[in-house]
């Protein structure tokens, strides 16, 4: 079977592209990161996300994105924020992750002999993060084909991105035709040490939207 790494944060876009890597017919080797972020119900659910869709998993340490701090995701000194809906680059942004993250990834899917690597960035409804815009993922795509030896000799591994250019509606209407459990995930920047969301946030705010415009229950469990 053909193999994917898959970007696991254990949020509703890391989980709709993990079931959209298996309906595709890949074997998921999904990757998950502790990098000193304030809460760890991410990754508990990621663990939970893994069992329940019986696929490979990893949880990588990067403790130098947690130390260096500069982002409300990591550093106790700045405040996650309610939504705003501003068009600013938010507090919450990190400096680097998807860069890290990714080229993590890659070496990992070159090791194991994945063809694939599934992020779920997305530049519809999202933060503004300027990691997760088209522009980015090009760019990385690049890197991908010229600096590793799969991509030397030929067979570059492909980064994939299938939620990139979905509304948060279209992405839970997605997911959940492919069999997605979206109450195993946990999204929220504030979520308590049992993975309630606060319902305020960014994360929460475009997730709530996204339920309620496809229609579909939402799942969440609130704090």
């Amino acid at each position: 079977m053909k193999k994917a790494v898959v970007l696991l944060s254990g949020g509703l876009d890391s989980l709709s592209c993990l079931v959209i890597a298996q309906s595709q017919g890949y074997e998921v080797y999904a990757i998950s990161f502790d990098y000193g972020q304030k809460h760890r119900s991410e990754l508990e659910a990621a663990k939970k996300i893994t069992q329940h869709y019986k696929a490979h998993h990893k949880i990588i340490e990067i403790h130098a994105l947690g130390q260096m701090g500069g982002s409300a995701l990591t550093d106790q000194s700045i405040e996650v924020t309610d939504f705003a809906g501003t068009s600013e680059i938010p507090a919450t942004y990190v400096p680097a992750r998807n860069i890290i993250f990714l080229s993590i990834a890659l070496g990992y899917a070159e090791i194991i002999g994945a063809e694939a690597l599934f992020i779920g960035a997305n530049a519809v409804d999202y933060s503004g993060y300027p990691d997760c815009r088209p522009e980015f993922i090009k760019a990385f795509q690049k890197v991908a084909e010229t600096g590793t030896k799969a991509g030397v000799e030929g067979h570059p591994i492909k980064v994939m991105t299938p939620i990139i250019d979905l509304k948060k509606s279209e992405i839970i209407k997605l997911g959940s035709k492919l069999g997605a459990d979206y109450s195993l995930s946990v999204s929220c920047y504030r979520a308590d040490s049992e993975g309630r969301a606060c319902g305020e946030c960014d994360s929460c705010h475009f997730r709530k939207q996204g339920f309620i415009e496809a229609g579909i229950a939402d799942p969440t469990q609130y704090s």
